[in-house]
């Protein structure tokens, strides 16, 4: 069986797939280090909201992955290298502010901060929003809402070109969770014709 002593990446094909399988189970080394995490984080005071593929499998898309990405805002991000790199978290390289390892489990943790924009990184009308006022709880741990996911991956993949499976996230949200067309109505303007895109994608395509 595989331990968190084991840590990131797995050597062979068959501990990748056993980490596979515990993933799925909410059991791997990403579950272990996002509880080990937001406990850290919650008592340091840092407000959160866990997006990329974690926040996915939260609203019911399962999709595995090997790392962690967390919403915070900068004073957020100023308070984690303040108060826990060196306890517990590493910069994945020498002068590295938004990438992290935690040091049990090997797991990287990719941090995005409040105003900055989400794909290409140019301003657009939307940026990564405060997490406190975009986050649900799930399990006890703060999840951002699947409207603002959504919007977040719409605009990273409609102005990133290395960003295409954002949008394939969102075309596969909508086949999972069997999405409305007029879903696009909680969205920001700027994201709808892209929504309603995808959507008659998947209507138009059966998986």
């Amino acid at each position: 069986m595989i331990s968190a002593r084991d840590g990131w990446p797995l050597s062979s094909f068959l501990q990748r797939l056993e980490e596979s399988e515990r993933f799925h189970l909410g059991e791997g080394l990403v579950h272990q280090t996002l509880r080990a995490l937001v406990s850290d984080l919650e008592q340091a005071g840092i407000d959160y909201a866990v997006v990329g593929a974690l926040a996915l499998n939260a609203h019911g898309y399962a999709r595995e992955t090997t790392d962690i990405a967390l919403l915070v805002s900068p004073s957020g991000l100023g308070q984690f290298e303040k108060t826990l790199v060196g306890r517990g978290y590493l910069p994945v390289f020498s002068g590295a502010r938004k990438s992290f390892r935690a040091t049990r489990t090997n797991v990287r943790i990719e941090f995005l901060t409040t105003g900055e924009f989400p794909g290409d990184g140019r301003p657009k009308p939307i940026a990564f929003p405060e997490p406190n006022a975009v986050s649900e709880v799930a399990s006890g741990i703060h999840i951002v809402r699947l409207p603002v996911l959504i919007e977040l991956k719409l605009a990273s993949g409609m102005t990133n070109p290395g960003r295409l499976r954002d949008l394939a996230d969102v075309q596969e949200l909508i086949r999972v969770l069997e999405l409305p067309r007029d879903y696009s109505d909680q969205l920001h303007p700027y994201v709808r014709a892209k929504f309603s895109e995808l959507w008659t994608a998947v209507h138009d395509n059966p998986a």
